[in-house]
């Protein structure tokens, strides 16, 4: 196994190696009776869906428990263990994609076409997301029966689970088909979704996964998790402000939340700042597809200088972040914080 207490790269390296093996075992799992084209089948899509994306939230588990075992070197076994649950995270992860893609009908994610856009998945890619969900027990059993918090970890990934699979309910019924409403929006409401539909299982999960493996007690946590759902948060309106204002080489997609009539931040602020007049014009223009309906509320956002509203959020929300930080007890759980939040203060993409 590569060397775990070094660079950036080592550490991805490894833990692509332990999604080889997480992966073979899956593929042989003894609870079915496999035959060459399920097998084939399962690992195709596997590779499709699950190592794909950036792995930012699987590698967090990794270098969270090393900051709370405070830089004492992990053992081979520790640097597995930590992998694992790191995996069985970006295996959640490609859960909720491959339905959500579904869900809003989307063409391209990860820059290749949908799993549910491939030839001959189509809606097979529901069952195959079934498949991917159970994974996660099965992984969790085959490596964490015997440690005394097994328990604690299926409670957790169970519990943000339902989290985000609310979060997303809350989203999906918000912006019906033909009940495009507007006066609906507002912070409480965008805050609800983005607190159960991202930030439990994208910034809390990875952090409370280290914690458990760590031998630590969740209920003692509370704060933490505090801290972590308002990083969530932070991270999701940077997210929405990106969408507008970033530069689409940098951030590798077309925004879109305009034409897709989103409880965005931005037009939850917009609705907040501005006069009646370009109230009327939001009203109007907001969720239409035509470049010249979103040229329109672009104007708007400008005018109302929602960048500076933006920078204003930004450093206020730094600001306070960073005290919950410090008045947190412990160093360790310090510096697991501090790093989540190094990593996406001021981020571009």
């Amino acid at each position: 196994m590569a060397n775990t207490n070094g660079t950036t790269s080592d550490l991805r390296a490894t833990f692509l190696g332990v999604y080889s093996v997480l992966k073979s075992e899956l593929l042989n799992d003894p609870a079915f009776e496999w035959t060459d084209d399920s097998r084939q089948w399962v690992e195709r899509m596997l590779d499709y869906n699950v190592p794909g994306g950036k792995l930012n939230r699987g590698l967090s588990v990794i270098d969270s428990y090393k900051l709370l075992k405070e830089g004492k070197d992990l053992s081979e076994d520790e640097v597995f263990l930590a992998s694992a649950l790191g995996w069985c995270i970006e295996w959640l992860q490609a859960y909720f994609l491959v339905l959500d893609d579904i869900m809003d009908n989307s063409h391209t994610r990860r820059g290749q076409p949908c799993w549910f856009k491939v030839p001959k998945v189509g809606l097979i890619a529901v069952n195959d997301g079934t498949i991917l969900r159970n994974h996660i027990p099965r992984i969790l059993k085959r490596h964490f029966r015997e440690k005394p918090y097994y328990v604690d970890l299926l409670d957790l990934f169970n519990e943000v689970e339902f989290q985000t699979a609310s979060g997303q309910m809350i989203d999906l019924i918000t912006t019906i088909e033909g009940e495009k409403d507007l006066s609906k929006y507002s912070l409480p409401l965008h805050r609800r979704i983005v607190q159960y539909k991202t930030a439990y299982y994208s910034f809390y999960l990875p952090v409370a996964c280290a914690l458990v493996m760590a031998g630590e007690n969740l209920d003692n946590h509370v704060n933490v998790k505090e801290v972590l759902i308002d990083m969530g948060i932070y991270f999701q309106v940077q997210d929405d402000y990106l969408d507008c204002f970033g530069e689409p080489e940098k951030i590798g997609k077309i925004g879109t939340d305009i034409e897709d009539f989103k409880c965005s931040w931005l037009v939850v602020k917009a609705l907040e700042h501005c006069n009646e007049e370009q109230k009327k014009i939001i009203f109007e223009h907001y969720g239409k597809a035509d470049p010249a309906d979103v040229a329109k509320i672009k104007a708007i956002y400008n005018e109302i200088n929602l960048q500076g509203v933006f920078a204003d959020f930004e450093s206020k929300s730094y600001e306070k972040l960073t005290s919950s930080i410090e008045a947190h007890p412990s160093k360790a759980v310090q510096q697991v914080l501090k790093s989540f939040l190094g990593k996406i203060y001021k981020r571009q993409k």
